[in-house]
Order: structure tokens, then C-alpha cells, then sequence
């Protein structure tokens, strides 16, 4: 196992059947030494500085209805909600005057007619605050929206590819919805100059060894900017409430291997992983990730953006918690980082 880990930090690429057995290996030392190497690629790639991402989850409106998201269209049992433009400015003034140097507007799907007002508010933050970095997580869109995003001054673009298997994406989703067209959205997003976000939810409903193999060789041939990678967790509302949660361990296991594949990847350790248990975030960074996404929404909002059960939100969690996520950090020997952080290869917008 040493010798396949060994093999993926030099040539940065496995067989399938290789992937598989470092998914797989039950030898302590063997995943010890994987989350080692990773550790010591990320820390030679950014050194000990850990990116902070301030998350302002814009709306839990949505007009998909995905089986395993909280937020999905049917589910009747949630207050719906949207900031308004003040909102989203307020959240950006208090995370700029924390040390934030990059915002994330994530939220539910909306239909076009409102992509004019997101545009909007992209050109507010970067006259506002233009040494800051945009980030947007608002799913899929026509090419000319994303066009018109980028334009108006966003840097990035996270969009989950969830799974490059169609018939495991057809099950997770409704019809209508399709593989192909989540794939030509990241496509055209890199196109348009955007630093690029995909990535899995791991241990989600139906998936398997063979399709987990599937995304890596996915991710590494459209080597994206950052990777963003969680385990699945259940939300009460949705038809998948009964099915398990994904695992720390698995999770973890793929941050590594994706670090030795994908060197300079932006790849954070996410709200999931610290929802699972208080040290999870902790361990994703000490197995190769480099970023964490503190919440900057409003408080009364939070648990509203309801995509799974028992989403971490107070602590270190929140903005208000950064100086306990700074001690969290001390305890394994890394600490904040406080500038942009931006891919070494990105073009940032105008």
C-alpha cells in the first residue's frame, strides 16, 4: 500500500483497481502513511495556513426537487427564505472587518428571471470590496448566466458534479436532470475563466466502490481549482431519510488521495465533515485539505438552509467562533490564513 501511495504523489495518477485498494486497505499504518503524505503535499504546496471561505447562503429557495437536499422544492415542511441586497451587504461589511477576504453566495436554484439581481449584488461586493474574492454555489445555469456572473465581477464557481455515473445521477435526482448537462455547466464555467469547484458527496444513497473510482478519474482529467467533497448526510424531509451517512474515515481517505493527485487543489474541509463530529474538520485538514468555510448568514436564517440534519452552525462554525477555529487549528500545529487564496493558476475577474 505504501508503494501505491508512493506512486500517486510521483505520477499523480492510479489504475482503477489501485484507487480501490487505497479505499479499501484496513491496515491502520497503511491509511496512516496515505494521510501523512497527503498532509505533507499540502503543507509543501501551502504550508501550514489554512484559507478561510465566509459563506452567505442567499435563499433557501429552490426549483429543483433532488432526493437528498433539504431544501428540495417539495419539501413543504420549511419556512422559505431570502436575504435581501442590505442582508448579503451586512454579512460581507462584518466578514470584511473580521479578516474575510473571500465571500461564498451560495443557495437554492433559481429560475433566470433572478440572475440579473445576483448580478447585481456581484458588482456591489466587488466595488465594495475589490481586494476580496466572489465565489458563487447557485447550481446550474445557461452559459450566458454564468457569462454575465463572471462579468459582473465573480471570481469562482462551486459546482458539485455529484457523480459522473448517469444512472447513479438519475437516481439521486429527478427527471429531467442529467449528468450530462451538470458536466457541460462545469465545462462551460471553466471556459468563461472561472476558478472551478466540483466534487462528491461521499457514502451517498446507491453509490459504490466502482463509481467513487469513476469520480476520481473524473476529477483528475478536469483537474478543478477547488474540490469540494462531504459525506452524504440525511435530512428528515426528503426520501432518503432512512439511508445511512456517509463516513468520516472514507471521507478523509478521499481528500488524501485527491491531494496526491491534485497537488495544488483548493480542497476544503466541509460543514458536512464537522456536522459528523467536533474533530472531523480537524481531521479532513490533517488528511491534505486547506480550507474551512465559516457561516457569515444571518443567525436567525441558519437553520433554515436545511440541506441535512444536525448542520454544524455554532462554534467555530460561525464568524463569531473564528477565534475558537484559530485555537481548534494551534492544537495541530496550523493556523489562519487570511488573504484571497486563490488557485495558483487562476485569472482573477476585472
Amino acid at each position: 500500500m505504501k508503494r501505491l501511495v508512493d506512486k500517486l504523489r510521483e505520477k499523480h495518477e492510479l489504475a482503477p483497481d489501485e484507487y480501490g485498494a487505497l479505499l479499501t486497505m484496513r491496515n491502520p499504518q497503511d491509511v496512516d502513511y496515505l494521510m501523512s503524505q497527503a498532509r505533507e503535499e499540502a503543507q509543501r504546496q501551502f504550508g501550514k495556513g489554512i484559507y478561510l471561505r465566509g459563506l452567505v447562503e442567499l435563499t433557501n429557495v429552490c426549483r429543483n426537487d433532488c432526493l437528498y437536499c433539504g431544501i428540495r422544492r417539495s419539501n413543504s415542511n420549511i419556512e422559505r427564505y431570502t436575504l435581501t441586497r442590505e442582508q448579503v451587504m451586512d454579512c460581507c461589511e462584518q466578514g470584511h472587518q473580521i479578516g474575510f477576504r473571500t465571500f461564498v453566495l451560495q443557495g437554492g436554484e433559481w429560475g433566470e428571471e433572478r440572475s440579473p439581481w445576483i448580478a447585481e449584488i456581484i458588482a456591489k461586493i466587488r466595488q465594495r470590496w475589490p481586494d476580496c474574492a466572489i465565489t458563487l454555489s447557485l447550481g446550474e445555469h445557461p452559459r450566458e448566466t454564468y457569462a454575465m456572473w463572471r462579468k459582473a465581477g465573480a471570481d469562482r464557481y462551486l459546482l458539485r458534479h455529484e457523480t459522473h455515473n448517469e444512472r447513479l445521477y438519475s437516481l439521486l435526482h429527478p427527471s429531467g436532470m442529467t449528468a450530462r448537462h451538470r458536466l457541460q455547466c462545469l465545462d462551460w464555467l471553466k471556459e468563461l475563466g472561472y476558478q472551478v469547484g466540483a466534487g462528491i458527496m461521499v457514502g451517498a444513497p446507491f453509490q459504490s466502490l466502482k463509481t467513487i473510482v469513476e469520480d476520481i478519474q473524473y476529477l483528475i482529467r478536469f483537474s478543478p481549482h477547488m474540490i469540494g467533497i462531504g459525506p452524504f448526510i440525511p435530512q428528515h424531509d426528503t426520501p432518503f431519510r432512512r439511508f445511512p451517512a456517509g463516513t468520516v474515515d472514507m471521507t478523509a481517505r478521499l481528500y488524501a488521495i485527491l491531494r496526491l493527485a491534485l497537488p495544488q487543489a483548493l480542497i476544503p474541509s466541509t460543514t458536512a465533515m464537522a456536522s459528523l463530529s467536533p474533530d472531523s474538520r480537524l481531521r479532513g485538514i490533517l488528511a491534505g485539505a486547506n480550507v474551512v468555510m465559516p457561516n457569515l448568514s444571518p443567525t436567525d436564517t441558519r437553520k433554515q438552509y436545511a440541506l441535512y440534519d444536525n448542520k454544524a452552525a455554532l462554534g467555530a462554525e460561525s464568524a463569531q467562533g473564528i477565534q475558537k477555529l484559530a485555537d481548534e487549528l494551534a492544537t495541530i500545529g496550523y493556523h489562519i490564513e487570511w488573504s484571497r487564496g486563490d488557485h495558483p493558476n487562476a485569472k482573477q475577474a476585472e
